[in-house]
């Protein structure tokens, strides 16, 4: 959820949920909200329903967030919900400014204060339960749902193991 505009490609109800920044602090006073952040200009956050809805149906839920959203989900949800998080790291530095340049979508000073921004997220790589660096897209998916089939077998056997005891 986001109270920024959608940029070109990007579909709402697909990509993001947009919404007007009333709406938004509506309803992170609400509590509406695992999470929540100013990022770059811009508000950000999770609805908890929509996240708890499908995560009791069965679904795995995929968050594209930044560290402190990470971290203030882990928080919010503690035992409530199964977590694995992943930290999906550039290259390098250099390949990260020719992706954000090659986007075409932010100016030569946003591209800049996400690479700030992305150089201490980076520090904190060592607090995810998985790293994957971003070589190519089918890598990194390839080795995402690798992880996650590796921690929900690990996570069937553990309550294979609860049961029979």
């Amino acid at each position: 959820m986001t109270t920024r505009s959608p940029r070109i490609g990007e579909k709402g109800g697909g990509d993001y949920y947009f919404v007007l920044a009333s709406a938004f602090q509506k309803m992170n006073e609400g509590g509406e909200l695992l999470e929540s952040a100013r990022v770059f200009d811009h508000y950000y956050g999770t609805p908890r329903a929509f996240v708890m809805e499908h995560l009791r149906s069965g679904k795995n839920v995929i968050l594209t967030i930044d560290v402190q959203g990470m971290k203030k989900i882990k928080s919010a949800l503690g035992s409530e919900a199964p977590l694995m998080t992943i930290f999906v790291l550039p290259p390098s530095l250099k390949v990260l400014r020719e992706r954000l340049e090659g986007r075409k979508t932010e100016s030569a000073e946003d591209i800049e204060r996400r690479i700030s921004a992305a150089q201490d997220e980076i520090k904190a790589a060592t607090l995810y339960d998985f790293t994957v660096m971003n070589q190519s897209i089918e890598q990194t998916v390839a080795e995402i749902e690798s992880f996650i089939e590796k921690k929900e077998n690990e996570r069937g056997d553990e309550h294979h193991a609860l049961r029979s005891t």
